[in-house]
């Protein structure tokens, strides 16, 4: 009776530390910085193959909307992405080579300050499905595998 009564609540333990697990891959980046008049700053993302990238941002001066330049300089040093004199910038891209890529921000058209705020999503894919999708089908694999066992161990 014990051992039964034992071995429930590992199983339970085990279930709801795996999902506080995949509820910490399961989030967003949101920063918010000031980019000085005539500077530069930049943000580094260490992104792998097949990475799914979401970035969103949006800039805010005293008197208007901050408009500013903003690029990604990929791995091998290349800009694939550029935006000119942007308050607002939404892109979304997958990354074809693992790395470091960087974000700019300069700072070169505007008389004052700007504040950016940056919201970026990163999504792993492991064998072509979602990081959060393929450890979710995981865990109800081995769940109901843990069942099973747990049934069948329990009828002698």
């Amino acid at each position: 009776m014990f051992r039964q009564k034992s071995s429930k609540l590992l199983l339970v333990l085990f279930v709801v530390s795996v999902l506080f697990f995949i509820a910490q891959l399961a989030t967003a980046t949101v920063m918010s910085f000031t980019v000085h008049v005539r500077e530069e700053v930049t943000r580094t993302l260490n992104l792998a193959v097949d990475d799914h990238v979401s970035i969103e941002l949006t800039t805010v001066s005293r008197e208007n909307a901050g408009i500013l330049d903003f690029w990604v300089t990929f791995p091998d040093e290349t800009i694939k992405i550029s935006y000119g004199n942007v308050g607002s910038v939404s892109y979304d891209f997958v990354c074809e080579v693992g790395g470091e890529y960087t974000l700019h921000f300069a700072n070169v058209g505007m008389s004052e300050d700007v504040l950016v705020s940056l919201n970026y999503d990163v999504g792993h894919y492991i064998l072509g499905i979602p990081q959060t999708l393929f450890l979710t089908i995981t865990i109800a694999v081995v769940c109901v595998f843990a069942i099973a066992v747990f049934m069948l161990t329990g009828k002698r």
